[in-house]
């Protein structure tokens, strides 16, 4: 009787024992399972950005150049026939004429796909000042309209106001004003109830005429309108523009002038 209850333990042992072994692998194969997910974070758009591609120049799509393309080239006997001096001679002469007109085509191919390679895109960059206003307080539209015009800024179709090359408001546009916040633009029809934190002012790189000059212009137009505002004069990065600021601008729109 021991002996029999001994035998019905062991079995029972390895019942269990092989259920458990089966369970596990089933739980780590259902772990490894890979599983998806759709979710995509979308990250905030920059204002800024949005109001430089306004005016960035589009650039030119590169065009691959489509190498020619050698097939395989085999070359083989006739196995029914025995080799003889002529026929290996003739051979030879069509499979260098072939090889020959293989080059020639190849070497058309580059001499056109040549002429069809775009000129290169020429670099740009931004000069951007910030004019801000201190906390809690606004440009109020009635002032800053007068005090723009008389800068010799012209209101544009876009809704900024942009520095001509002529203050008549004719020839090339040398940097712009545009609103510091959303939408970035001015409703000129309503600029009695309009009012700003902060205004912006961009030259693109390269500028058309003297890059030194239209820097200096924006610069001194910056100043101005933080005096008449009490306003504080920040760079590209928001920090208060320094002597060392204005330098590296300098620097910048020296090597586009170049």
């Amino acid at each position: 009787m021991a002996e029999q209850l001994r035998w019905v333990l062991i079995i029972i042992s390895v019942v269990v024992i092989g259920g458990l072994l089966i369970h596990g692998l089933w739980s780590v194969r259902k772990k490894d399972a890979p599983t998806a997910t759709n979710d995509e974070r979308v990250e905030p758009a920059d204002h800024r950005a949005a109001v430089e591609r306004q005016s960035a120049p589009e650039p030119v799509s590169h065009i691959e150049r489509d190498e020619p393309q050698f097939g395989d080239l085999s070359f083989s006997a006739d196995e029914k026939q025995q080799p003889q001096a002529n026929s290996f001679a003739q051979s030879e002469q069509e499979t260098g004429s072939d090889v020959d007109d293989v080059a020639t085509a190849a070497e058309s191919s580059d001499e056109v796909v040549t002429e069809q390679e775009p000129e290169q895109p020429v670099a740009s960059d931004f000069i951007i000042v910030h004019i801000q206003m201190p906390e809690g307080l606004n440009m109020e539209g009635s002032k800053l309209l007068p005090a723009v015009n008389t800068l010799g800024f012209k209101y544009s179709e876009e809704g900024f106001f942009n520095r001509h090359l002529d203050p008549a408001g004719h020839g090339p546009v040398l940097f712009r004003l545009v609103n510091m916040y959303n939408p970035g633009t001015f409703d000129i029809d309503n600029m009695e109830q309009f009012s700003t934190a902060g205004v912006s002012l961009f030259m693109t790189l390269p500028c058309d005429g003297d890059g030194l000059a239209a820097f200096n212009m924006l610069h001194s137009a910056a100043k101005k309108l933080a005096d008449e505002f009490g306003a504080t004069i920040l760079d590209s990065q928001r920090e208060e523009m320094t002597v060392d600021s204005v330098r590296e601008y300098v620097e910048k729109v020296r090597r586009f002038s170049v």
